[in-house]
Formats: C-alpha cells, structure tokens, sequence
C-alpha cells in the first residue's frame, strides 16, 4: 500500500480520489497516513514504509482506520508493538462486517473494541495495574440484557469504573425493542454490536455478570461471579422489555453503589 502525506489527504475532495492501479481494481484505494510515535518501552520508531497495511477498503474506512490505528499506537506505545495493535483493529473491524448489516460506523465499532481488548490484554498481562472497578456483563448471545447492563454501567459511571459485554454465541445484531427501549431514557445502545468474550477480557474482570449463562459461562480465577436472574428479551416488543430494562437499570446502579463508584441515595 502506497503512503501519501497529510496534504495530499487534505486535498482530496469532490472529483479527486487517490485510487490505486493495482490490477483488477477501479473501486479500491490505498491510503497511509504518516505516524508519529513517541518511543516507549516497546513502542518502534522505525521506517513508517514498513508499517503494515490494511487490506484495500472503501476510502472512508481506510482514512478511518488509519487514524484509528495512530491513536490506539499512542495509547498503548508503551504497552504493545505496532503489530499487535494493528492485528487487533484489523481483527476487530473483520468480526463486525460479517455480522454489520449497516457499514457505516464499523470503523469507530473497532476502534472501541480493540481499545477494550488491548486494555483487558495489558491487565492479564500485568502491564497496566487495576485502578478502577472492571466488570464484564455476558448473556447468551449479548444482543438484550447485557447490552443493556452496559449502557446503563457506562451511563452511570461516567468513566470512573469499566465495563465490557460479550456473548457465548453472539446475535448478527442487537434485540431492536432492547435499543429503543433504552432509548426512551436517553441512552443509546444502537451503535454496539453483539460479539464474543475473550479470555483475555474475562480474566481482566474484577466481576463477572451472568445473566441466563451462568451454567455454561467460562470460569477463570480471579473474577468474582455473580449470576443475574433476569428474563431474556429476545422477541418480545417494547412494552414487554421496558420491566426488564429498569430492573437490570437497578441491579447497574447497586453494583455502582457496592463498588463505590456511585454514592448510595
């Protein structure tokens, strides 16, 4: 894949492409933006030629990867080699188009979850110490409950204590009464897609939050598991979720509380 400066990006507009010649073809484009990478521990300041490239995508996603992959380079240059940050975001952006019905917003849906994953990495791996409270919500196919668990977790914690939802056999997209349901108060799920836990994820946690899984979920040492009984929304309509969205609503916020992340009203 061919680099070009940030000029030469700046300068492409309506009537003007950087498409590439490679033979059979006229759609694809090849775009590199330059990095500038501090050294770190492991971090590598080498030949930007010999940064790896992202197969040949829609411009689009191609200028968003690539600047995708210069902020989580920098967030984890000490941590983690180019390498590896970028296998992760590739990784990620492959698991979301083959269940994305909407391509729109894969890129920014990868860049959060390779965030989430590199973060859960450097934890198992004892790069990055544990700070604030880390809970991963699992149902069976993370498309209802959990993702509701975790709109609400993020919702109320306002970044201090993290969360991550994953599934045993993931959905191709979230329960739709589940996203509006949420919606009606303000919190908006639509951008998440199901996916699966990892190892590396599940033995970050300090918690586990089961709900309809528990007997079938992976146990590791370390985490804490707590099993949720609560009634899966898959098929039912707005009315019918709306019970099931406040009360994982209130066993979010007294998890919050035992945490101390929220203070008790």
């Amino acid at each position: 894949m061919r680099r070009v400066s940030t000029n030469s990006i700046r300068d492409i507009g309506p009537g003007r492409s950087t498409r590439g010649d490679r033979p059979g073809s006229q759609d694809s484009c090849e775009v590199r933006l330059p990095l500038q990478v501090p050294r770190g521990e492991t971090g590598r300041v080498s030949d930007l030629s010999a940064t790896r490239p992202f197969r040949l995508l829609a411009l689009d996603h191609d200028v968003a990867l690539e600047l995708a992959e210069e902020r989580l380079r920098l967030k984890f240059v000490t941590l983690f080699d180019w390498d590896t940050v970028h296998d992760c975001l590739e990784s990620s952006y492959d698991e979301f188009v083959a269940s994305s019905r909407v391509p729109t917003y894969l890129p920014v849906l990868a860049e959060r979850f390779c965030r989430r994953h590199l973060e859960a990495r450097a934890r198992d791996e004892g790069k990055r110490q544990r700070v604030d409270p880390t809970v991963l919500f699992l149902c069976t196919h993370n498309a209802g409950r959990s993702q509701i668990a975790l709109g609400f977790f993020d919702h109320l914690a306002r970044g201090r204590a993290v969360a991550w939802s994953g599934g045993l056999e993931p959905s191709a997209a979230l329960n739709p009464a589940a996203v509006e349901a949420m919606a009606e108060i303000g919190i908006d799920i639509g951008l998440g897609r199901p996916k699966r836990w990892t190892y590396e994820i599940l033995r970050a946690a300090d918690i586990v939050v089961t709900m309809g899984c528990g007997d079938i979920c992976p146990l590791v040492p370390g985490p804490r598991y707590v099993e949720w009984i609560i009634e899966d929304p898959a098929g039912l309509d707005v009315d019918q979720v709306r019970p099931i969205r406040d009360e994982i609503g209130r066993r979010v916020a007294d998890l919050l509380v035992e945490l101390d992340v929220l203070a008790v009203h």
